[in-house]
């Protein structure tokens, strides 16, 4: 009993310190592909197998209404404290190698996702190459806000040229 709710406990203190929460079924899977996709996704999440009647308890517990009704089979969890699309990747690549991993759903800053956004969310690109766009744009933006305020110059510059030229012609 004890065991149990210490189980409970530390559910429910992953739910709530989760940015995201992965709902799967491995049926079928062997310990050594649990281990594989543990491994894929160590750096931005935990994997975490559990009972059904556990889970339920701690998302009540959590305020996690997302997994309502889809508790049913063998179910682990992947609490994401890292970045969500990395890990959807995982999950996605892993799925299309071993298709008896099964997303069922998402809970992700208390918004309930189904298996076709959790989908949308892996084809999304990385934080980093974000990042990298976003500043590839803004340094883009500032060469050109450069060339516009330099231009005014380069071309006052060459008018008085110009009129230099043609008062020293005409003298």
């Amino acid at each position: 009993m004890a065991n149990k709710e210490a189980k409970v406990a530390e559910l429910t203190g992953l739910f709530q310190s989760s940015a995201a929460v992965l709902l799967t079924e491995y049926r079928g899977l062997t310990v050594s592909q649990l281990k594989e996709l543990r491994r894929s996704i160590s750096g931005n999440a935990t994997y975490a197998v559990a009972k059904n009647t556990l889970i339920k308890i701690a998302a009540k517990n959590a305020g996690v209404t997302a997994f309502d009704g889809q508790l049913a089979g063998p179910t682990a969890l992947a609490f994401v404290s890292g970045d969500v699309v990395t890990v959807a990747k995982a999950f996605r690549d892993f799925a299309k190698a071993n298709p008896l991993l099964v997303v069922k759903a998402a809970v992700m800053d208390g918004i309930a996702l189904d298996a076709a956004e959790v989908k949308k969310l892996a084809d999304l690109e990385t934080r980093e190459v974000l990042l990298a766009k976003a500043a590839g744009l803004f340094k883009a933006s500032m060469f050109q806000a450069a060339y516009m305020f330099q231009a005014p110059l380069a071309q006052a510059a060459r008018a008085v040229d110009a009129l230099r030229q043609k008062q020293e012609a005409s003298n």
